[in-house]
């Protein structure tokens, strides 16, 4: 059977992004399975009561109740750590309690890596479950693209498997249907031939923001070279007198052409940590951006590019918005951090991912976007602090809506689909009313789970 552990704050409880999910709530029991046969035998048993439960792996979404629970069980997978590499298919097995740092390091044994997250200490669910941004998805397209096989426990308790040939319409629909068709207990990934890589992080005083808004525009129209990706962060604290910005450099090789990243590499950084390295330590080393202890909030937008004419002004009113938005934080909780990340969204990443067979969550071939992701930081938990932070955050992205919208309407933006990055958004924003397949994710969920279990026993975006 499987080992229940009632109401010890373990690893389970302590260790989520969001300090908040395992401080604020308390599950009345955590179940540790080790084998698909356990989960199937708890979710069996699920099926004949009534309690509302929840299911962690990484926890590192910092949205309450989608891996946290108060009051109901909490079904843990940190035990089912598998990793098993097969030469003859150059595919490795996953398991679920696994993060990103330990799957790059089992494949780089071999010379090889996954398209992975970005920053090692991430869960591996999480991220394929919603899709999956990746330094090489330039190259590679979305992380879910490269599933070969999902092993999961279905509503009923049944265990089974989904890959392009088998349970096809299953398979595409856990591309980024988070957690509602299912338990997923091995995910099978491809694996590519890896080499040295060039990257780290550049720290810029907050003086050089028109020059970086520019360049990470002109970055994403012109995508000088599809091994190339970034993360432009900017980051603001201490009152808004701290204001910097952190950004995440790489280049899958040795050493970029000089052209790549030249609109950024002429601006003088203040630290600055790129060099060589392999493509574990990279992913290691960015852990150091993972701030353990604080309470977290998230949100994102979907910028259309906009063209070189109305850049200036389009990219300077989102930054400004986010910047009056999140002075109502900075000034009202102590500790507090706002950041802000611009994530280039070519088209080129829709080429890529159509090159490897699709995925449910591509964003379309009409235009280029920017995925903005929004974070809200604090080291006290109190509720005052957490409302102030719940208003900043639907302040902010609704706010960058009606931004959007109006240049939409003014003819300074492409009027393209603008769906949310479900890794990014906030508990509250309307996820599947932006989905474009969303009729196809409910007619595959009406087949599997026609009770709606998921929907109905645990949180998170409901189809």
């Amino acid at each position: 059977m499987y080992a229940l552990s009632l109401l010890l704050l373990g690893d389970s409880q302590t260790v989520y992004w969001n300090i908040g999910c395992g401080t604020d709530l308390k599950p009345t029991c955590i179940l540790y399975p080790k084998t698909v046969e356990e989960v199937s035998h708890i979710v069996k048993l699920l099926n004949q009561n009534n309690e509302t439960f929840a299911v962690k792996s990484g926890g590192h979404s910092p949205n309450k109740r989608f891996a946290s629970i108060d009051g109901g069980p909490l079904i843990a997978l940190q035990e089912m750590t598998q990793l098993n590499y097969d030469n003859a298919t150059q595919t490795i097995a996953v398991g679920p309690g696994n993060r990103w740092q330990h799957v790059v390091q089992a494949t780089g044994k071999y010379g090889r890596s996954v398209v992975s997250g970005r920053l090692g200490h991430v869960g591996v669910p999480g991220l394929l479950l919603g899709g999956g941004l990746s330094f090489l998805s330039a190259e590679r397209g979305w992380a879910s693209t490269h599933v070969v096989e999902y092993q999961l426990v279905l509503p009923n308790g049944t265990i089974t498997t989904a890959s392009r040939t088998h349970n096809p319409d299953l398979h595409r629909a856990l591309q980024s249907g988070g957690g509602q068709f299912g338990i997923v207990t091995r995910f099978t990934l491809n694996t590519f031939e890896q080499g040295p890589v060039w990257g780290g992080v550049r720290f810029y005083n907050g003086d050089k923001t028109p020059q970086l808004l520019a360049a990470v525009r002109d970055f994403t129209e012109y995508y000088p070279d599809p091994r190339a990706g970034l993360i432009l962060t900017a980051e603001t604290t201490l009152y808004g007198y701290a204001d910097l910005w952190v950004m995440f450099y790489f280049w899958n090789g040795a050493s970029p052409p000089a052209h790549v990243f030249e609109n950024f590499t002429k601006l003088p950084p203040m630290i600055d940590t790129v060099k060589t390295q392999s493509y574990t330590d990279l992913v290691y080393a960015n852990n150091a951006f993972v701030l353990n202890g604080s309470y977290y909030s998230i949100a994102t937008e979907t910028l259309p590019l906009p063209d070189a004419k109305n850049g200036v002004e389009v990219m300077t009113a989102v930054h400004n918005h986010w910047k009056n938005t999140s002075a109502q934080v900075s000034d009202k909780i102590f500790g507090s951090v706002a950041s802000v990340a611009y994530q280039p969204m070519p088209k080129l990443i829709s080429q890529q991912t159509k090159k490897y067979g699709g995925n449910v969550m591509d964003m379309g071939e009409d235009g280029h976007r920017i995925i903005l992701e929004y974070d809200y930081s604090y080291i006290n938990g109190f509720a005052e602090n957490e409302r102030i932070g719940d208003k900043a955050n639907r302040e902010l992205y609704s706010g960058v809506r009606s931004i959007i919208q109006k240049f939409m309407n003014d003819g300074k933006l492409p009027n393209i689909s603008t769906p949310l990055f479900m890794n990014d958004a906030y508990h509250a924003q309307d996820f599947w009313g932006r989905f474009k397949e969303r009729d196809f994710m409910k007619s595959v969920k009406a087949k599997i789970d026609p009770g709606d279990f998921f929907g109905k026993r645990t949180h998170g975006w409901k189809l």
